[in-house]
């Protein structure tokens, strides 16, 4: 079977549900798949009215960055950002994506071991306000008393 878009072979045959009962085959070369999947779709020629399909496209593809032009669809299906901008740019839809694939959605990792005093006292500090809320909903007021502080020490130098 011939590609549908050129001379070529057809070596990839992709079905698309329209909905109930209605069914669209596609047969394609490997180079006019690679478009079909990875490029968005203009459908204007299969919808009567041009205009209401290119709106129905639109909120599709979502956001696309200001600086490199990439949206959020093409990120999914190639795995990789255009430029530093995106994570800005598609805050919204990452952070449920880092909270199910890591289970946090800041960095909580290890530490160089020649962190600077000052940085590193504002690590200690953040440890032990978390760990003296985590005391107190235990009702474990002796310990929290003793990181309460800790925490006055490192405060005031």
């Amino acid at each position: 079977m011939k590609c549908q878009r050129c001379p070529k072979q057809a070596t990839l045959h992709i079905t698309d549900v329209l909905g109930e009962d209605r069914y669209e085959e596609v047969h394609l070369c490997e180079d006019c798949a690679k478009k079909y999947l990875y490029e968005p779709q203009k459908k204007a020629a299969k919808s009567s009215e041009p205009a209401a399909s290119e709106d129905a496209d639109a909120p599709a593809t979502g956001p696309a960055c200001e600086v490199c032009g990439i949206t959020y669809l093409e990120f999914r299906n190639h795995g990789r950002f255009g430029c530093s901008h995106d994570y800005d740019t598609f805050k919204a839809e990452l952070l449920p994506l880092l909270d199910s694939i890591h289970g946090e959605t800041r960095h909580v990792g290890k530490t160089p071991r020649r962190l600077p005093r000052t940085q590193g006292a504002q690590v200690e500090l953040t440890t032990l306000r978390r760990r003296l809320q985590q005391l107190v909903t235990e009702e474990n007021y002796e310990e929290a008393a003793r990181v309460r502080d800790r925490i006055k020490e490192l405060e005031a130098s």
